[in-house]
């Protein structure tokens, strides 16, 4: 409770907000974002109150970004939500505002910020962006489409309320969002269509997904295999979660290949803790998801053995 009222206090001494969120943005990052904006925007309409990072097109149904300048930085409250480490937050100027707010569910390996408020028990970040609302409600508004972009932001990280994080507050928060005028079945819609050329790649997972005697699985999409289905990195995130449909599969990993020639490895499972073997691999994350990178196929190849032995091991 004291981090959600420090937190009122702040945005109260502060005319100008800007808001940041993480690269390569999902649903969460988007709905705290813009959630955040809209119930402050509602509550405090003499504030100016802005969002940055790269606008996606796929994500134009959430909200869309503001033009902000170097000038509107200098006298600024920073707020960054779901962003584990700084090297993650998308546009550079974050740093230069004059105080600093982390709202964040993933673990605080890396903490900046005036204030932090870390609950990385949390299902996600616009969950809090709710609670924070919630802990303060006799002095924010929460408008429908705070609550209709919250929403989105949940029904994505949860996986649909699939995963582990998923708890009863989770459910009680989205059904008292769900109250609000919107349509959750149009939300929950659009979250789980996919286009033809991303029907087409999770095919392909599907057809050549390597998956080990341990229950470890994994899959390298280089640019050559990518470049047919026409797709950037930043789509490449929708067929994460495709192997865990799998009965034999435990965790598993999807290796992209970046511009510099690595690979960014999305890393999942449904049991064995993997952050801790993200971060051998200059990563981190959740204990069943997490991220990390390696230079070359030698090093998939190497981190896949760790892999394959700690789930191995697991059992």
């Amino acid at each position: 409770m004291v981090e959600k009222k420090q937190i009122l206090e702040l945005i109260k001494q502060y005319q100008t907000i800007i808001i940041h969120r993480h690269k390569r943005p999902d649903p969460d990052a988007i709905g705290s974002q813009m959630g955040l904006a809209e119930i402050l925007k509602a509550s405090f309409p003499e504030k100016n109150i802005f969002c940055v990072g790269k606008q996606y097109a796929s994500f134009d149904w959430i909200g869309k970004v503001d033009e902000v300048t170097d000038d509107q930085y200098k006298d600024a409250l920073v707020i960054i939500v779901d962003t584990a480490n700084q090297p993650r937050v998308d546009d550079e100027r974050y740093s230069t505002g004059k105080a600093m707010i982390k709202i964040d569910h993933h673990p605080n390996d890396d903490a900046f910020g005036d204030i932090q408020w870390i609950e990385d028990q949390a299902s996600s970040t616009s969950e809090l962006i709710y609670d924070f609302f919630d802990a303060n409600s006799d002095e924010l508004k929460m408008t429908d489409n705070a609550a209709r972009v919250l929403y989105a932001g949940i029904v994505g990280d949860t996986g649909r309320f699939m995963y582990p994080a998923t708890s009863s507050h989770t459910f009680e928060v989205a059904s008292k969002l769900t109250g609000h005028s919107f349509s959750a079945a149009e939300v929950n819609q659009i979250e789980d269509e996919i286009d033809i050329p991303l029907a087409r790649l999770s095919a392909y997972v599907y057809s050549n997904l390597n998956i080990l005697d341990s229950g470890a699985a994994y899959l390298v999409l280089t640019d050559e295999v990518l470049e047919p289905f026409n797709l950037g990195d930043e789509s490449t995130s929708a067929i994460v979660p495709l192997p865990g449909r799998i009965t034999d599969v435990d965790a598993w990993a999807i290796f992209v290949q970046q511009k510099d020639g690595g690979f960014r490895i999305r890393l999942r499972s449904k049991g064995p803790a993997i952050n801790e073997l993200a971060k051998e691999y200059g990563g981190g994350g959740h204990e069943l998801a997490s991220g990390a990178v390696v230079e070359n196929a030698e090093q998939i190849n190497e981190f896949m053995k760790k892999l394959d032995t700690l789930v191995s091991e697991s059992k």
